[in-house]
């Protein structure tokens, strides 16, 4: 029917009206082609690490990558220092923070909501990836996290939107919040101060579906995982900075 109107008269568009909109209905009402995702269980259930780069660990890097001026000096990382690794310029110095023993790289060993251990003013960037998830009292990690950057200092941190739940960590953390580019910025400007925050949200409905499902980040073309769309948040990224007392 498309171009209809170029043969059609207008006096008969009115009475066809009825039936095109009844025709236009019967195409919105008719059940997708689902193929491989018709089902209730995912295609990968590790994220998609079996075929690849997940969807999300796309949006994690492109954020820290496009920061990576701010990875220098003295920096604190979670876990690992493999963003510091990666993105660092000029690096004097990684501690690696782990909530729990066990982990060889790690330099510092604590809880986010109350780590005296950590001086006050001393790092100039603090990366934290898909971590304040798991932490139940959020507003204090931020809190903990503006008190060790030194004035100046940078905090890079992203948090998922919408993810499944990850079993291992919920376990033995507790899995608490998916956030917002909203509860993103609100809950670090109560700690770093408004104006000293900056957001972004990384997603669309194909890239949100796909890692819901499992599907590798090379399942997805570069354009369909570079879409952006506010309403289908995957992942959320915070850049806060200190600001001199």
């Amino acid at each position: 029917m498309t171009g209809w109107r170029r043969f059609v008269p207008a006096s008969a568009r009115r009475r066809l009206r009825p039936v095109r909109a009844a025709w236009v209905d019967r195409r919105r009402r008719r059940p997708p082609k689902l193929g491989d995702l018709r089902r209730t269980t995912p295609i990968d259930p590790n994220w998609g690490f079996e075929r690849g780069t997940p969807i999300d660990r796309v949006y994690v890097e492109e954020f820290v990558g496009s920061h990576a001026a701010d990875v220098r000096g003295r920096v604190l990382e979670i876990a690992a220092p493999d963003y510091t690794t990666r993105f660092g310029r000029d690096v004097e110095r990684v501690d690696i923070l782990m909530a729990t023993e066990g982990n060889p790289q790690a330099t510092i060993v604590g809880d986010l909501t109350d780590a005296p251990q950590i001086p006050s003013d001393s790092f100039d960037c603090a990366i934290v990836t898909q971590t304040l998830q798991f932490v139940y009292d959020v507003r204090a990690a931020l809190a903990t996290l503006h008190r060790v950057l030194a004035p100046g200092g940078v905090l890079l941190a992203t948090a998922p939107g919408l993810t499944k739940i990850s079993p291992p960590e919920d376990e033995q953390f507790g899995e608490w919040w998916h956030f917002t580019g909203r509860s993103g910025r609100r809950l670090a400007e109560e700690a770093f101060g408004p104006g000293n925050v900056e957001v972004r949200s990384y997603g669309n409905v194909l890239s949100a579906a796909g890692f819901l499902y499992g599907l590798a980040a090379s399942d997805l073309k570069a354009e369909e995982l570079a879409a952006h769309d506010p309403l289908y948040e995957v992942i959320v990224g915070v850049r806060a900075v200190k600001q001199p007392a």
